[in-house]
């Protein structure tokens, strides 16, 4: 398996590679050359795998043999998985009217991406132990993906990790996760913008290859190929738990998965795992920033003129950068069309989808656009007939349940994505109760640690130096214990 850009510049890239990079030296993003695909023998196979188990054979597909070995691989899975706080670390509840909701928050931080991120983290160690270097990790992050990403290499020697989250636009429990988070290796920063605003720079430190080159500077946001990779791994167990047939020649039934949207890495997951050969039923379902879904209704991929502040702030964006892997993978993997229409993209902010591309996109996907009383309305209804406890983000698609009807012979399951601890003035507008996990109360006792980046500041040049004094700072301290 090798990996190349969206927009056609780069190709033949390892595992190792990719996991080392953010965007690829042209502006793209990683993707395999290659889908495997699954049969439905495979499919009846692996029904009755763990989570863990269907990970791991997920991740052998993608990763070769010659660069993590099976052994190494599961030992690394299992190593990650272990903080999470069931045995399993994702659960399936089923809830009345046909929904079951996929558990995908029982890591350390109380969100889906612990599973990819302490996945990710152990891929990291493996290969900077194996080969004696440094990394530098730079994350932007619109409310859980920072403290997950600290939470993942934190303490870990070999790697020094810079979150930028937008201040004020987060719930207090996300920030504190992160500013409460004091470690040598760990740098926070405050930035008066949006998430969307932080990207731009990001892009900008990550588009210099000396930059890149010289401080092993690398992303755990989902523009991370391995990001992506263990997310495929939600979306077969969510199959093969609610969808399987049981007798050899049946016909696959198809499950529907309702996906909070935001930076859509969920979502390009699943298309991936569609064209693998699972029939999925994907929605994209996301808040008042609603450019997924004009996209699908009408070919209008254009930002609005600003973030709205939503009760579901995690998905707050209005680049929803992934998509630049789905439209690569539908446009028949064509690197110069994707190229040209995301850098018109990210150049005016406005883009029409060409009619084939927006066809296509319709074929694998729809979607949902969710309010924040429509976010109320489906946290309240979902413990009046369930007593089961929601998070606003998990309730945007459990609002397009309520409002939408099962196929016939269908089954359906909308991703949890946080648990609703994170989110304790949402779930009071909704006029319900929750009691506090004890982590979460202890963080209003510890001390924090943060820099702010002023709107006046340039971001840029601040990370810059930031990232630069990093590096000399850690060649100082090996100079410094060499000559001990």
């Amino acid at each position: 398996m090798r990996y190349c850009s969206t927009r056609a510049g780069v190709q033949g890239r390892s595992f190792r590679d990719v996991l080392f990079s953010g965007y690829a030296p042209d502006g793209g993003m990683f993707m395999p050359e290659n889908i495997p695909s699954l049969s439905p023998e495979t499919l009846r196979t692996w029904s009755h795998l763990s989570y863990q188990q269907l990970l791991c054979e997920i991740c052998c597909l993608y990763i070769p043999e010659q660069e993590i070995p099976r052994h190494d691989l599961e030992g690394l899975i299992s190593q990650a998985l272990s903080s999470f706080s069931i045995p399993e670390a994702v659960r399936l509840v089923q809830l009345k009217d046909s929904l079951s909701i996929l558990e995908l928050f029982h890591g350390e931080t109380l969100a889906f991406k612990d599973l990819a991120m302490t996945c990710t983290a152990q891929f990291l160690k493996y290969f900077l132990r194996k080969d004696g270097k440094r990394a530098t990790i730079l994350v932007g992050t619109s409310g859980d993906t920072g403290s997950s990403a600290i939470r993942s290499v934190f303490g870990l020697s070999e790697v020094d990790i810079v979150v930028v989250f937008p201040r004020g636009r987060i719930t207090k429990v996300q920030e504190r996760q992160m500013t409460t988070s004091i470690a040598d290796n760990v740098h926070v920063f405050a930035a008066d913008g949006t998430s969307d605003d932080i990207d731009v720079p990001l892009r900008k430190l990550f588009a210099d290859p000396d930059l890149v080159q010289g401080h092993g500077l690398m992303s755990l946001n989902s523009v991370n190929w391995s990001r992506i990779l263990v997310q495929l791994a939600h979306f077969l167990f969510a199959y093969l738990q609610l969808s399987v047939p049981q007798a050899e020649g049946d016909a696959l039934p198809v499950l529907e998965v309702l996906v909070p949207t935001g930076g859509a890495g969920n979502i390009t997951a699943g298309c991936i795992m569609k064209l693998m050969g699972i029939p999925l039923r994907l929605v994209a379902v996301v808040n008042s920033n609603d450019i997924v879904h004009r996209a699908l209704q009408s070919g209008d991929f254009s930002m609005s003129d600003s973030v709205k502040q939503t009760l579901a702030p995690a998905i707050d964006i209005q680049d929803p950068y992934n998509l630049e892997r789905v439209f690569w993978l539908l446009s028949g993997r064509d690197g110069a069309m994707v190229k040209s229409l995301m850098e018109e993209f990210q150049r005016t902010h406005k883009l029409t989808l060409p009619e084939s591309l927006h066809q296509q996109l319709c074929e694998v996907l729809s979607s949902g656009s969710v309010s924040d009383d429509g976010i109320l309305e489906a946290m309240r209804r979902c413990w009046q007939d369930n007593h089961y406890l929601i998070c606003p983000h998990t309730a945007v698609g459990v609002w397009q349940h309520y409002h939408t009807l099962i196929k016939p012979g269908e089954n359906r399951c909308c991703i949890a994505t946080a648990s609703p601890a994170k989110f304790q003035e949402a779930v009071q507008k909704a006029g319900l109760t929750l009691d506090l996990p004890e982590a979460v109360r202890a963080l209003d006792k510890l001390e924090t640690r943060y820099e702010v980046l002023e709107q006046s500041d340039d971001w840029e040049s601040k990370l810059r130096q930031h990232i630069e004094s990093i590096s000399s700072m850690r060649r100082r301290g090996v100079a410094a214990k060499n000559r001990d």
